[in-house]
């Protein structure tokens, strides 16, 4: 991910901070959307640029940022970043129930990156884990109907459990189907199987 040009929109309510930290970005080789946003102009801003990351930094209104956090995390499709020149866990521990990905202090470039990197990383892992998540729902979907359909053959022609699927399977293979698909039609009562 290192040396990758990313699309960052940074917010920030003090505007000589918000352009310390834009040179800085850019001369990481980032194209940089900054602004002095509000609370009510984030979801138009995310929209209107897709950014791949978007940065808050914290000032004195931890209220603010927190807001910004907030909604950034429920637009954003990349991760957010808080950049901070205090070290505050509590500040940090509500951040992250907001959605925050990393944190640092925005001393030196180098420091920036680094969160960057983490953040993307953090939001690369959650997107493998609920990829993971879904395909491991989807299994047990469709085991449930097909255990569902094999208890509707079994009960219907006084079979057991295997030869309930085989003929599940035997359906499937001669109509070149999916046996989850038969399963889906037995047990919604559109096939009957004999």
């Amino acid at each position: 991910m290192s040396g990758r040009t990313l699309r960052i929109l940074v917010a920030d309510e003090d505007l000589a901070a918000l352009e310390r930290l834009s040179l800085t970005l850019r001369q990481l080789g980032h194209r940089v959307a900054a602004y002095a946003i509000e609370v009510g102009e984030v979801a138009r801003k995310l929209v209107g640029e897709d950014p791949d990351l978007a940065m808050v930094v914290l000032h004195a209104d931890d209220d603010h940022a927190l807001a910004l956090i907030e909604e950034i995390a429920a637009y954003a499709a990349g991760p957010v970043v808080v950049l901070t020149l205090r070290e505050d866990p509590e500040f940090v521990a509500r951040a992250a129930e907001r959605g925050i990905d990393a944190y640092a202090r925005p001393e030196t470039p180098d420091a920036v990156q680094s969160a960057i990197e983490l953040a993307l990383r953090r939001r690369s892992e959650l997107e493998r884990l609920t990829t993971k998540v879904d395909q491991l729902e989807g299994a047990l979907e469709r085991r449930a109907v097909i255990e569902r359909a094999k208890g509707i053959l079994m009960e219907r022609h006084g079979i057991d459990q295997l030869t309930a699927f085989e003929r599940l399977r035997t359906h499937a293979r001669a109509g070149r189907r999916r046996v989850v698909d038969v399963a889906r039609e037995v047990a919604d009562g559109v096939l009957e199987l004999p």
